[in-house]
């Protein structure tokens, strides 16, 4: 690491260490049914995106309860939760 993009603490210490532990941490959810590790902190609408699913086709359960499209971008993901997401197909 080169100086110039070194972080010193208040103390003027080299600091190499992230203090933030939580932007690495993954936490457990069980997604229709199934375990998987997301980023602590994830909200449904960043989940969505992670598994790459169209926001508009999808309505998504977080604990029994349905949660509202215009409410996802503001609504964490924590630890152990349910979700069940329900894709909506076409058809004829």
């Amino acid at each position: 690491m080169s100086e110039a993009s070194a972080k010193f603490d208040y103390n003027g210490c080299q600091r190499t260490v992230s203090t933030n532990d939580q932007v690495n941490e993954q936490i457990q959810v069980a997604i229709n049914g199934e375990m998987r590790s997301i980023p602590n902190g994830q909200t449904i609408l960043g989940l969505l995106e992670s598994l790459e699913l169209d926001p508009a086709r999808v309505a998504v359960e977080l604990d029994r309860r349905i949660v509202k499209p215009r409410d996802w971008a503001a609504t964490p993901v924590g630890d152990g939760a349910k979700l069940e997401i329900v894709q909506f197909v076409g058809g004829g």
